[in-house]
């Protein structure tokens, strides 16, 4: 009884384990299951993202000292989906740039330095969006004596009493070919001097190579005059040991200008993007914008849009001319 139990028991285990093993054979030998049809992961799962296109522009140095740019740069860049690359440079070295086609468009403020650069035909679609004025500040003791002169008036008592008194009486020049420094050799020139002797002249005359808002710091430190625009002066007041001594005079116009890079001269410059910026900068929603900046901070506008219809001052284009829109 034992022995026959012993011998079904292990009868039914071995069926069992036979049984196992078939089941195990055959699923390694079974097909696989087919793989999903390939799909690119990018169109089934993942929305298409475009580069956003890059836009490059040299400024003159007093947008950036101001804040201007870093309130207006990303108004545009949401409005045409584009990146900004911006250089910060004196007119000249922004015209440079354009030259050798490093950026798409430039603003610049020296007129005839523009007049220059588009009749080589490196600039096209000129449109002045903005002015403000120059002005001369110093110490609050005026060494020289300037205070309530005209432009020319003060340069020449600046030099006179500059070369008598170096060590009292300095002059913090850009010196950097910017739009400032052109405007200061013209007020030299109407003062009856040549710049080139300005230059030789002595200790009292500095060159400092740098942007507005670092020339101010030097000025201060050095105690000195020197000539600049209303803007950045406000902009860097709190930081200066300077007043203003000089103003409302002519000659301190100070028209700012964007200028497209022309296609035909650099072929890789962007000129659809390009009119897409100075018909924004001459529209009437960044005019408002100019007209109402840095009141809050220092109760006056910083600038002034070109679209008011006062600027008709010398060397000032009529509104007509300038404000239409680009085609």
């Amino acid at each position: 009884m034992r022995g026959n139990y012993s011998w079904k028991f292990y009868l039914s285990i071995g069926l069992m384990v036979a049984l196992l093993l078939s089941s195990v054979i055959g699923c390694s030998t079974a097909k696989p299951a087919s793989p999903p049809s390939a799909q690119s992961p990018t169109e089934q799962t993942y929305p298409v993202v475009q580069a956003k296109q890059r836009f490059k522009i040299a400024t003159t140095t007093s947008l950036y000292d101001t804040g201007l740019w870093y309130y207006l740069e990303p108004i545009f860049e949401k409005k045409y989906n584009v990146e900004m690359d911006i250089v910060y440079a004196g007119t000249g070295i922004a015209l440079e740039y354009g030259r050798r086609g490093d950026v798409d468009a430039v603003i610049v403020h020296d007129r005839a330095a523009e007049d220059k650069f588009i009749s080589e035909g490196y600039g096209i679609n000129r449109r002045y969006f903005a002015y403000n004025y120059f002005l001369i500040a110093g110490p609050s003791s005026d060494p020289a004596g300037i205070k309530g002169l005209s432009a020319t008036d003060a340069f020449k008592k600046i030099a006179e009493e500059g070369k008598k008194n170096p060590g009292k009486v300095k002059f913090v020049s850009r010196g950097d070919n910017s739009g400032t420094h052109s405007k200061e050799k013209i007020i030299w020139s109407k003062a009856g001097y040549k710049y080139e002797d300005i230059q030789k002249s002595g200790k009292w005359y500095i060159e400092a190579g740098k942007g507005m808002g670092p020339c101010l710091l030097m000025a201060s430190e050095q105690g000195a005059y020197i000539l600049a625009d209303i803007s950045t002066f406000l902009a860097f007041k709190g930081k200066l040991n300077l007043v203003t001594l000089v103003e409302a005079d002519p000659l301190f116009l100070n028209v700012y200008a964007a200028i497209a890079i022309n296609p035909e001269k650099i072929k890789t410059a962007k000129i659809d993007m390009a009119n897409n910026f100075i018909n924004w900068l001459i529209s009437p929603e960044v005019q408002k914008i100019l007209g109402t900046y840095g009141v809050a901070e220092y109760g006056r506008s910083l600038f002034f849009p070109a679209s008011d219809g006062k600027c008709k001052q010398e060397g000032c284009p009529t509104v007509e001319e300038y404000t239409k829109p680009v085609p």
